[in-house]
């Protein structure tokens, strides 16, 4: 497999179309075209979300942690793109469409860095799964699957 790593921000921004505060994706640290791709988020803590989930002891909402992962999955799919092929220097529209069977087994807190993993699962014409793991050093946080739908007339 052709394993690349380390993405620059520009790369990130180009795929994307979020931007803060929510954006989540802060680096891509090993990518697999088309396969698998590893991310991190710093939870940073003066991040909004942080004020009020909840005062005196802040921790990352699951929905948040959720659409890092939809992110990283969006990302593994723009990288993916080989280019000069159509939709390579554009940005994709590409959405988060369902999390299915997602569970959060332990809280990430502002100071830690999230370690974001998707896999490539499988594709209905423009429909594409992702299973989906974050990390905080070696304690797993959350993890399911995920689908998302490039939207009509996207490449």
């Amino acid at each position: 497999m052709n394993e690349q790593s380390i993405r620059t921000f520009d790369d990130i921004l180009r795929i994307l179309p979020h931007r803060p505060p929510f954006l989540f994706v802060d680096r891509v640290t090993m990518l697999v075209p088309g396969v698998r791709i590893v991310a991190e988020r710093d939870l940073r803590p003066d991040e909004p979300h942080f004020a009020g989930h909840f005062p005196g002891k802040p921790i990352m909402p699951g929905v948040l942690v959720t659409d890092a992962l939809a992110q990283t999955s969006g990302l593994l799919w723009g990288l993916s793109v080989p280019p000069g092929e159509p939709g390579s220097n554009s940005q994709p529209r590409i959405f988060f469409l369902a999390a299915a069977s997602m569970k959060f087994t332990s809280p990430a807190v502002p100071g830690e860095t999230l370690q974001l993993h998707a896999a490539a699962d499988k594709n209905f014409g423009k429909l594409f799964t992702y299973t989906v793991e974050a990390n905080v050093g070696r304690k797993i946080i959350a993890k399911g699957s995920l689908t998302l739908a490039m939207m009509e007339g996207s490449p």
